[in-house]
């Protein structure tokens, strides 16, 4: 006797002039064939999309920066003349720059006596400051005034990416035109090391920062009142990550399996429950009838 391979069928087949098709049955398939379909579409899109995952952890991120931070700073002041504008920077570190003129830009407003000033330059991994004022000009004004609009100021790269809601720019946009002219501004900053990590493995490193700002007037020891823009700045020892994930496809395989398979076996036990009770209120019926 030849060896038949089809014993191992274990989805045999029943003829068709064996099965009963109903109206129930086919409502029911045709409601379970939308509902596979709806639930197909759903994981396809979800399969699709990214999503975004955060951690915390205590370390420094970016070991091959050199210990430095790359910032970009972009202000207005429209009532400071641009040959009185300058930036100093000092740190924990001893570094004390006065009046630094690298990658920086001076940009004249209101017919020459405002200016915008545009800068980059980089700052060392420790507590210090810097500060937009008439420092390193030759001669200091009468009555400086450092109303101010900050347009941008932005540490590492600036990630653009949707699903990421930081605080990457938090100053940009701070409007201090309606203040006193003569008064200093103080914005304290503790910056955040963040890392995003896409879906090719790649990492890009930025800062987030928080502020808190005050408001006052200061006095040299001559007397005299030389205002400035402070920012003063500090690391936080805790980095945020962001890691782009997608589904795994073995999963996504799985779940459509499961949706399929447990969408026909609910559906099957549904029509067998109804087709067993309609049988049965016939009999019923009949049996009243004789």
């Amino acid at each position: 006797m030849p060896f038949d391979v089809r014993r191992f069928d274990i989805y045999r087949k029943v003829p068709k002039d064996l099965t009963q098709p109903t109206y129930t049955g086919a409502f029911i398939s045709i409601l379970c064939c939308f509902f596979i379909l709806f639930l197909f579409l759903s994981e396809l899109t979800g399969f699709i999309a990214t999503e975004i995952v955060n951690e915390l952890y205590v370390d420094d991120p970016d070991k091959e920066s050199g210990g430095k931070i790359e910032v970009s700073l972009n202000v207005s002041l429209p009532n400071l003349h641009c040959d009185l504008v300058g930036l100093d920077i000092q740190d924990e570190m001893g570094r004390h720059e006065v009046g630094h003129i690298d990658n920086s830009m001076k940009i004249p407003l209101n017919r020459g006596d405002g200016c915008r000033f545009e800068g980059e330059f980089t700052i060392n991994k420790v507590p210090g400051n810097f500060h937009v004022s008439t420092h390193s000009a030759t001669a200091q004004p009468q009555s400086p005034d450092m109303t101010h609009n900050i347009h941008k100021l932005v540490f590492g790269e600036k990630l653009q990416v949707k699903k990421v809601q930081g605080a990457f720019n938090a100053l940009g946009g701070a409007n201090r035109l309606s203040s006193n002219p003569l008064a200093s501004h103080d914005y304290i900053l503790k910056i955040v090391p963040t890392v995003y990590e896409d879906l090719t493995g790649k990492h890009r490193f930025s800062y987030q920062y928080t502020v808190a700002n005050k408001e006052y007037v200061a006095y040299s020891h001559t007397g005299r009142i030389i205002p400035a823009i402070w920012f003063r700045y500090d690391l936080s020892p805790i980095t945020v990550k962001y890691t782009e994930r997608r589904q795994p496809f073995y999963r996504f395989v799985t779940t459509i399996c499961a949706i399929v398979g447990g969408t026909f076996t609910v559906a099957g036990i549904i029509d067998s429950c109804i087709f067993t009770a309609s049988e049965a209120w016939k009999k019923i019926q009949i049996g009243k009838m004789s």
